[in-house]
């Protein structure tokens, strides 16, 4: 499990060799027919503390690898390993429980004392204590982290992928000029805050709330540039460009492809008879809205797997066609805010007052056909980005096998 999840085990160990050997081989740090591997290359995965001292920094940093075992270890062994750790680039946790292991839990990136078998000065020299002694808790514990890590990127991703879509389409809906040569807002200020407030922000928590991917120990750990990825600021214009497009697309087909294209006077006011020829543009802003909302809501549920089709989220599913009514349902949370987002959309169109002073729109009859419309582009469009992506991670796979980051833990024994 931990070399699937690219982290590498090194026992760094007081032990005869023979015993450090024997017991690597059973727990899977070194291969099952270790005994049956070329002598140089055996050497080279095992070593005991004095062999390995011998050697200087520099041809410590020549080797292939570095051993995977060293048996008959002192404290400074311990923290000279991990420095060669660091100088590989590798983020070094060491679990120990003696009072020798204090100088290795202190220098290592983490340091994991054994809570029941361990010394008072290990605990206190380590960052986390292992309350069961128990190994397998490290894995738990990192696949709890890399969930954590998806959901605050997903979070992220949905977020500002929704604020570079209304900044997008306020910004480029300046260049609509009312007869006063005055900006015409495709948006309301109003409508914005409650797609940021209320339609995202439900589903935004509910994105913190999903569970580990399927595959999530099967990945390279994360990119020490944190959750900005270059992937994930690419997703961040991408569908926020994309759901920009199609907003300002929504107001243009309905200001000119279905009506005459009068912006009118003053139609950023509140509604009132004074601005009666106003209605095409409140219409049109109702309509444009109504998408805004409905590609939030989308969204959410896309970001569930950034890579992965809303329809194949879990790969090793037979059910082809239905897979994605569970998914949709297996976090409640998202499931409920998605709907709540979309039913509080009907009273703020509809209820009088409500849709023309405060959200300065108008209710829409028709419109309803563009806003399917669009919703089907935007579903398919990044439907095709995914995919694109798919493609493209796929294909550097294939080129590029050795991308990636390895986490190695030194474990003591």
């Amino acid at each position: 499990a931990c070399y699937r999840a690219g982290i590498v085990v090194h026992m760094v160990t007081g032990d005869h060799p023979g015993t450090a050997k024997a017991i690597a081989q059973q727990v899977g740090i070194l291969p099952t027919n270790f005994n049956a591997v070329a002598a140089d290359v055996a050497d080279a995965m095992v070593m005991t503390a004095s062999q390995f001292d011998k050697l200087t920094d520099e041809e410590v940093d020549l080797l292939p690898t570095l051993p995977l075992v060293i048996a008959r270890c002192a404290p400074q062994t311990k923290v000279r390993m991990i420095d060669a750790l660091h100088r590989r680039g590798r983020f070094a946790a060491m679990t120990g429980d003696g009072v020798n292991d204090s100088p290795s839990l202190k220098h290592a990136d983490v340091g994991i004392a054994m809570g029941q078998a361990g010394s008072d000065v290990a605990k206190d020299a380590s960052d986390i204590i292992l309350t069961d002694d128990n190994f397998a808790s490290i894995l738990n514990a990192v696949e709890e982290g890399r969930r954590i890590f998806d959901n605050i990127q997903k979070f992220v991703l949905h977020l500002l992928s929704e604020n570079i879509a209304q900044a997008c389409t306020l910004l480029i809906g300046l260049a609509f000029k009312d007869a006063d040569n005055q900006s015409v807002f495709p948006l309301s200020p109003v409508e914005i805050l409650w797609v940021i407030m209320i339609t995202s922000g439900m589903p935004d928590m509910g994105l913190g709330m999903e569970v580990a991917a399927p595959d999530i120990m099967n990945r390279p750990p994360q990119s020490k540039q944190g959750i900005f990825t270059w992937e994930v600021i690419i997703d961040i214009l991408v569908y926020g460009i994309w759901t920009a497009a199609l907003c300002l697309a929504a107001f243009s087909v309905r200001m000119w492809g279905f009506g005459d294209g009068n912006l009118a006077r003053g139609c950023n006011q509140e509604w009132s008879e004074e601005i009666k020829d106003c209605e095409l543009v409140f219409r049109a802003r109702a309509t444009t809205f109504v998408c805004l909302t409905w590609f939030a809501l989308f969204l959410a549920w896309e970001m569930v797997n950034l890579r992965r089709s809303f329809f194949r989220m879990q790969p090793k599913s037979k059910k082809y066609f239905t897979q994605w009514m569970y998914d949709v349902w297996r976090n409640k949370f998202l499931f409920w805010s998605i709907m709540a987002g979309w039913i509080t959309m009907f009273p703020i169109l509809y209820i009088p007052v409500l849709n023309d002073v405060v959200f300065k729109h108008k209710p829409i009859t028709w419109e309803w056909g563009i806003v399917a419309v669009e919703a089907v582009l935007f579903f398919i469009g990044v439907e095709a980005w995914k995919w694109a992506k798919r493609v493209f991670f796929r294909r550097r796979g294939r080129k590029y096998p050795q991308l990636t980051s390895l986490e190695e833990i030194p474990e003591q024994q």
